[in-house]
């Protein structure tokens, strides 16, 4: 029985070895990040909602709803989508799942203050 339970996933997992994954979404324009976003932040308090706002050319606010800002700009390096804000610095992905677009910031260096982002585009 157990044998049969591995032969399955495996098979599974040859025949549908993306299902469930989203797919990297390669950003070649700010203006494709404009928009409003919410989601979720790590702060010192842990988990925060958030609201972030995105303009044509790539600077953004974001807030938590306890108050805490934060102001930016994402861009372009070597094909490479990054960001610096008032509070970090580190790369940045968009990516689409299902309909789905969510635009995720990951910090170079993260600590108990700041920490990833993860934004769902608000239609």
């Amino acid at each position: 029985m157990k044998m049969r339970a591995a032969l399955l996933l495996a098979v599974t997992l040859v025949v549908f070895p993306f299902a469930g994954i989203a797919a990297e979404k390669k950003v070649t324009d700010l203006k494709e990040l404009a928009g409003s976003w919410q989601g979720w932040v790590t702060g010192e308090q842990g988990q925060e909602r958030a609201t972030m706002i995105v303009q044509a050319n790539g600077n953004y606010k974001a807030s938590t709803v306890r108050g805490s800002t934060s102001e930016g700009q994402f861009y372009l390096q070597d094909g490479k989508l990054l960001y610096r804000s008032s509070r970090t610095t580190g790369k940045a992905q968009l990516t689409e799942d299902k309909g789905k677009t969510t635009l995720s910031v990951i910090p170079d260096d993260p600590n108990y203050r700041t920490g990833r982002g993860d934004y769902e585009r608000v239609k």
